[in-house]
């Protein structure tokens, strides 16, 4: 059997010229960055390169470029490192936002700091306004917004919320784990969240933009690494593979059609079904869909048997018994959320492999109906 991978938003494969650089950076490129001596400095040379390559990606100093571990790493230190330096200061968030956030605010909640979550309208927007209103509400030092969402790939106004929080004196922090590589930097923000597994880099290395001016409390303790704001042996390899991730082209338009040829196979051949926050703006890559009176996990089972990689949910929260917090957040039903279904594309996906999958879709759909001991047939003419 053919398996076909359309988990991007979970990680996405290494490109083929990045693999070809990490494996030659760990076979020759092992000093440590920090020695003095010629195999240190030529470390230290692939690492400087590697943080221009990124700082051109999202259109800033290289300097301004924080090399991590990945994703949670960066969310932790954008919001620990600013609010540990703001005793007490309100944190505003939303309430779709990433675990990573969401355990760090929660933390940072019992150490003192007021958090306000904000939810999203029933498309998964976080309007610029509820932002401008949570911050009016109560003395706030530090808002975080994602960039566009894991699950639903819904993208929120960020330059418009970056505007409210600059008029208010307030720092925004943005996880743009998702969007990164797909979209364009936004201007505004103050720190920026990115993992490099997410667009052809390996796993375990990420970065994080702190633009000029901002102190971070560092939250890694040792050495004076990437200017006293993270400590530790930097991860060569990985940090070259990201700056080589960095330079790859996105094809947006060809990656969107392959995922609308996806919605509109679906929606059409498969009754009681609708996408989730399809009347937002969302990433080119992602759709996730509802299929009335189905279980996504058993729906994500069934497509794995017949070779199709999909998600009933975010890849940190697999297993997980609750429902979606973000599909809930918009407003979704326990029950809706529970019959969700991501799928996510990328470089690696053909029209051909989408027709296998609206074909797999559609065998498993009728089929866990059949066997529904709740969906009846005569809901589908409701539904219709």
């Amino acid at each position: 059997m053919r398996h076909s991978y359309f988990d991007y938003n979970a990680t996405a494969p290494v490109a083929p010229e990045v693999l070809r650089t990490l494996a030659e950076s760990l076979g020759e490129v092992y000093g440590n960055a920090s020695s003095i001596h010629y195999f240190g400095q030529r470390a230290r040379q692939r690492v400087e390169a590697a943080r221009r390559s990124l700082a051109e990606l999202l259109a800033c100093d290289s300097r301004e470029i924080v090399f991590l571990s990945g994703g949670t790493e960066s969310d932790n230190l954008a919001l620990f490192g600013t609010a540990r330096l703001r005793p007490g200061c309100g944190i505003v968030t939303s309430a779709i936002e990433h675990p990573a956030v969401l355990s760090a605010c929660a933390r940072l909640e019992r150490e003192g700091h007021p958090v306000t979550y904000i939810a999203p309208d029933s498309n998964g927007i976080v309007s610029p306004d509820s932002v401008a209103g949570a911050i009016a509400a109560n003395p706030t030092g530090i808002a975080s917004i994602m960039h566009a969402n894991n699950e639903t790939g819904v993208v929120q106004p960020i330059e418009a919320i970056a505007a409210v929080c600059r008029q208010a004196g307030v720092l925004l922090h943005v996880d743009g784990v998702q969007a990164a590589g797909k979209l364009d930097f936004p201007a505004g923000c103050d720190l920026y969240s990115i993992s490099g597994h997410k667009f052809g880099a390996p796993k375990g290395v990420g970065a994080l933009y702190v633009r000029k001016g901002i102190a971070l409390d560092p939250i890694l303790y040792g050495g004076r690494h990437e200017r006293e704001r993270r400590a530790g042996t930097e991860n060569v390899p990985g940090i070259i593979a990201l700056g080589c991730a960095a330079k790859l082209s996105y094809d947006s338009a060809g990656i969107a059609a392959l995922r609308d040829r996806l919605e509109a196979g679906v929606l059409s051949r498969v009754p009681a079904c609708s996408v989730n926050g399809a009347a937002a703006p969302r990433l080119p890559n992602t759709t996730n869909i509802r299929f009335d009176g189905i279980e996504g996990e058993a729906m994500t089972i069934a497509l794995d048997l017949r070779g199709y990689a999909v998600s009933s949910g975010s890849a940190c929260s697999s297993g997980a018994v609750e429902p979606s917090h973000v599909l809930l957040a918009m407003g979704l039903t326990p029950e809706d959320a529970r019959s969700s279904v991501r799928f996510s594309l990328g470089p690696g996906n053909t029209a051909d492999e989408v027709d296998g999958l609206i074909e797999a879709v559609i065998e498993c759909a009728a089929h866990l109906r059949r066997i529904s001991a709740t969906f009846r047939p005569q809901e589908l003419a409701t539904h219709a």
